[in-house]
């Protein structure tokens, strides 16, 4: 069973930078990608980023490109998802989750999932 913990999050103003860390625990963690997603209020869960298991080719999906940065430090098993110039709507509750292998930007291919953090993006 692959666990993901969150951590991160919270209230910045516009303009302003947050980091998201996933600490992923379990066996054969090689094997996982890891994606972000988030879900903003009245509206459907969306993918932000991934980043793949053993080659980490990683890429962004919507509002994560140009803004947002993955990065996964193998050694400790955490992918941090690097947020900056945030805006009002990056508020959202994040996640993040793990599938075998490759990249998906869709969250029903995910098969486990950390518990949300809220982002609020608000002066």
């Amino acid at each position: 069973q692959v666990q993901l913990v969150k951590s991160g999050g919270g209230l910045v103003q516009p303009g302003g930078s947050l980091r998201l860390s996933c600490a992923v625990s379990g066996p054969r963690l090689d094997y996982y990608a890891i994606g972000w997603f988030r879900q903003a209020p009245g509206k459907e869960r969306e993918g932000v980023s991934c980043i793949n298991s053993r080659d980490n080719r990683f890429r962004y999906i919507g509002a994560g490109e140009g803004r947002f940065t993955i990065s996964r430090d193998k050694a400790k098993n955490i992918v941090n998802l690097q947020m900056n110039s945030l805006k009002p709507e990056d508020t959202a509750v994040y996640y993040c989750a793990a599938r075998t292998n490759y990249c998906s930007g869709y969250d029903q291919d995910y098969t486990y999932w950390g518990q949300g953090t809220s982002v609020t993006v608000s002066s």
